[in-house]
């Protein structure tokens, strides 16, 4: 928060000191938090104070939103990658249905960097002792997840949900490797939005997962609005079989 400059009127100066929590001569010591709530823009003040959260590790940090499920105590989370120009408040609208069937979730807005922002996300979720995790994203991003993901020896991923993923991006290569993928492995996009439903019928014949579905629904939507359209029960659907809330 920006400090109030020195006032010429006592009383002025005086407030500025309350404001800052600190006390000057003959005023009373304030221990009211001055800090405001991070709301990111998109969350309410109460998700704000209970979620808003840092995730980093040696290097990297990220600004993220962290929401335990709504009985508590839950055993998989769900981390949610947005897309390119994006951010966590793409998802947030969604969020409320997974902690609602037992999940936890994490959403963050990204560095710009897939490698960055996994080792602090992962970091984050280890500390607070997950061993199960479900990687949820959108366009560009599903696609890096579709090819880091394509071949986990006994990590705590246990499933994949990629929305409107393309076949390539950048130097991520999700036709190449989703052969060599086991995880299950939910493919989506809208028929419309082209050329994301070829790409998701692509990989999801090119993909050798034995848990993998594809769902391709009506419109243009692209990455997390496939949520309002018809998305939002199916992945649900398809977590509570390959990575249940509860073992």
């Amino acid at each position: 928060m920006k400090r109030i400059g020195v006032a010429a009127a006592a009383s002025l100066s005086a407030a500025a000191l309350l404001l800052a929590g600190c006390s000057g001569p003959g005023a009373p010591v304030s221990t009211a938090s001055t800090s405001t709530v991070t709301t990111f823009g998109c969350l309410t003040e109460e998700q704000g104070r209970k979620g808003a959260v840092t995730v980093q590790d040696r290097g990297n940090t990220n600004k993220a939103y962290f929401q335990d499920s709504d009985s508590g105590g839950a055993e998989v989370a769900l981390i949610f990658w947005h897309q390119d120009g994006g951010s966590l408040c793409d998802w947030v609208p969604y969020l409320g249905s997974f902690t609602k069937a037992g999940y936890a979730v994490l959403a963050f807005t990204s560095s710009g960097d897939f490698f960055n922002d996994l080792g602090p996300a992962d970091h984050f979720l280890a500390s607070k002792g997950f061993s199960k995790m479900v990687m949820v994203g959108a366009s560009g991003t599903a696609t890096a997840l579709l090819d880091k993901m394509a071949s986990p020896v006994d990590g705590p991923e246990k499933a994949v949900v990629a929305l409107s993923a393309p076949q390539r991006s950048g130097n991520w290569d999700a036709a190449k490797m989703v052969a060599l993928g086991k995880l299950p492995t939910f493919f989506a996009a809208e028929k419309d939005d082209l050329p994301s439903s070829g790409d998701a019928k692509a990989l999801y014949d090119a993909s050798s997962s034995p848990g993998k579905q594809l769902k391709i629904y009506p419109g243009a939507r692209h990455g997390a609005d496939l949520l309002k359209d018809g998305a939002l029960p199916n992945v649900l659907a398809f977590l509570a079989t390959y990575a249940p809330p509860k073992s």
